[in-house]
């Protein structure tokens, strides 16, 4: 079992910034591809980005792209932790943000079912 915990979320006016991070229990957090996703009220939970397990791959929804940066840390006795940076912050990306780990692969994928664990979520709030 994978326990995923978020934090960074909070209230940002348009154009600033935050940093997500989202740290994972186990020893296996090297294996697992890691994904973003985030829920706006009244929407479905949507694809932010991704990375493959090694770290070399990354991948981003069109709407983040060149604003967001997704990385990880994999390196021994590191924190397990993956990270969102945001800048350029827009209304729009207002929402709760999840993070979430696939287990049986090393690559990341965008829809949600593929995932199999998850965080508990972290507000982010973009004031105009």
């Amino acid at each position: 079992q994978v326990q995923l915990v978020e934090s960074g979320g909070g209230l940002v006016q348009a154009g600033g910034s935050l940093r997500l991070s989202c740290t994972a229990s186990g020893r296996t957090f090297s294996t697992y591809a890691m994904g973003w996703f985030r829920q706006a009220p009244g929407k479905e939970r949507e694809f932010v980005a991704g990375i493959s397990s090694g770290g070399v791959n990354t991948y981003y929804a069109d709407s983040v792209k060149g604003r967001f940066t997704i990385s990880r840390d994999n390196a021994k006795n590191a924190k397990n932790t993956v990270y969102l940076q945001m800048n350029s912050l827009k209304p729009e990306d207002t929402a709760v943000y999840y993070c979430a780990a696939r287990a049986l692969y090393s690559s990341a994928h965008s829809n949600p079912g593929q995932y199999d664990y998850w965080g508990q979520g972290t507000q982010v709030t973009v004031s105009s």
